[in-house]
């Protein structure tokens, strides 16, 4: 998170001021506010659910600024994720036509809103190009990803749509690659995406814009 606010900060004008905090660590929320208390806050998480609805609203106890959307139901994000699969079959050779895009994502087994946010996304990135298929597959839901891995064919790309490489990108990925003998090519996390700091800079601009506060 400290290297995503640096990369942020690179791409925005002079005099903002960017910090990293997770939830996971003590005490570096708590630490963000103390410096900025009206912060926009950007949750670089990828779907809705209990972390966005409850956990963050939690610790923030009312206070910061405005609290955006998520990274991942951003429109842009999508149209970023279309480029992105554009390079990677023209490398391969691929024609876009032929070539099957699997979108690796988290799921729920307790909230639909994890998998709806990611057949969005989907759905955004059908209607930039047109692939042979787009198919969501789930670690904790199904479809899931071993399953929808092994039916992919050769021409295929693997999205994982996650925020890090970490956790499930580490451990279940792998594992469901290996056990499905996917043969495609797996990308890097989206949130990993070079071009994310320069995405979320000119949504933090256009918001002051909005807001008149330039």
């Amino acid at each position: 998170m400290a290297e995503l606010a640096q990369a942020v900060a690179a791409c925005l004008p002079d005099g903002w001021q960017v910090r990293g905090a997770t939830l996971a660590a003590d005490g570096a929320l708590d630490q963000a506010l103390n410096a900025g208390p009206e912060a926009q806050i950007v949750p670089v998480f990828m779907t809705e659910g209990w972390f966005t609805q409850t956990a963050l609203p939690r610790r923030l106890a009312g206070r910061g600024g405005a609290v955006l959307s998520p990274l991942g139901v951003w429109p842009s994000l999508a149209e970023l994720a279309a480029d992105w699969l554009r390079q990677t079959t023209d490398a391969q050779q691929w024609q876009l036509t032929d070539t099957t895009v699997i979108i690796a994502a988290h799921g729920s087994g307790r909230s639909p809103y994890a998998a709806l946010d990611t057949r969005i996304f989907a759905d955004r990135l059908a209607r930039t190009a047109t692939f042979a298929a787009i198919r969501c597959c789930f670690v904790e839901q199904g479809p899931y990803l071993a399953d929808t891995l092994a039916q992919a064919g050769s021409k295929a790309v693997c999205l994982p749509f996650f925020a890090a490489r970490r956790g499930h990108v580490l451990e279940d990925l792998p594992q469901a690659v290996a056990q499905s003998g996917f043969a495609g090519v797996v990308l890097d996390p989206i949130g990993l995406h070079g071009d994310v700091p320069a995405l979320i800079a000119r949504k933090l601009t256009a918001r002051t814009e909005t807001a008149g506060n330039v």
